[in-house]
């Protein structure tokens, strides 16, 4: 069986659709972020390992949890994330549910409604969000927002990739009801192009995104107590809605539903812009508000 380090895709936190850990989070945060994402994508890189059998993939991530807890040094980035956690006396349990997540990548390949696909998204996205307020040192009163926000980056990264998911790993996250409310089946989803049936299903789940998910997560950023985290989420934000509104219009299976260099920058201005405008209301919000008697 090949090693974890053997399983990685190559891919890092700059290939990402959304900003890892960016110049605008502060210095002295990026080290434990930086280390929980090559874990994770570690983890990731395995969970969708195009040659290794279902049991060899879950014993690679039974090991490089072992590792994170300290029961063998056989990962690096098990150790790295190991010692950034003993250093800001922060729980692995973050990082312990995204490993679960990633165990249900391997052995749950079909969600039956949208109930069941928030449920992995409460382990597969949430806690990354989750992880970085805790090093950010914010109050847990800010993780319903950020749950929606990591759900709906996480539900939108499906629709992007739910031609792919299917052909290369017969993996399927949109809801097998949403399939049958449609009359279509997830076979649709091996087409070169989408059906009529599957583009409604698709631009259905867009809009339920954008108008629960995005809708509450659109306080988080004036909820932080950071404000370069703040800009960061409401960078990211900007992104999530450019993309769900992209997922309204477009077929996934043949049309490019990810943004590139220049809209990354354009929207990444605008997020800039809209997260200050927020600060500077919370702040002269705070400025005017009437003194407890």
């Amino acid at each position: 069986m090949i090693t974890a380090a053997e399983a990685r895709s190559g891919k890092g936190h700059r290939d990402e659709n959304f900003p890892v850990a960016s110049r605008v989070i502060s210095a002295r945060h990026r080290a434990p972020i930086l280390a929980f994402y090559e874990f994770v994508r570690t983890a990731d890189d395995i969970a969708d390992h195009p040659t290794l059998a279902a049991a060899e993939k879950l014993a690679l991530l039974d090991k490089l949890e072992a590792t994170l807890l300290g029961n063998n040094d056989d990962n690096p980035v098990g150790v790295a994330l190991r010692a950034q956690l003993a250093q800001r006396l922060l729980s692995p349990r973050h990082a312990q549910d995204l490993l679960t997540a990633f165990r249900m990548d391997v052995t749950k390949l079909r969600y039956r409604d949208w109930d069941d696909l928030i449920n992995y998204c409460s382990f597969s996205a949430m806690p990354v969000g989750r992880f970085v307020l805790d090093v950010h040192g914010e109050s847990r009163a800010t993780w319903p927002a950020n749950d929606a926000l990591c759900a709906a980056l996480q539900i939108n990264n499906h629709l992007q990739d739910c031609g792919k998911d299917y052909r290369d790993l017969d993996r399927v996250y949109i809801p097998l009801d949403a399939f049958a409310a449609a009359g279509t089946t997830v076979d649709a989803l091996g087409a070169p192009r989408a059906s009529p049936a599957l583009l409604g299903v698709i631009q259905k789940l867009a809009k339920r995104t954008a108008e629960t998910l995005l809708r509450d997560s659109r306080v988080f950023s004036a909820s932080i107590e950071d404000s370069r985290l703040a800009l960061e989420v409401a960078i990211i934000q900007t992104y999530a809605e450019r993309i769900v509104e992209m997922l309204r219009t477009r077929d996934p299976l043949s049309e490019r539903v990810h943004l590139r260099k220049a809209g990354f920058a354009g929207l990444g201005l605008v997020g800039l812009l809209r997260g200050g405008a927020s600060r500077v209301g919370r702040i002269f919000g705070g400025a005017h508000k009437p003194q407890d008697a």
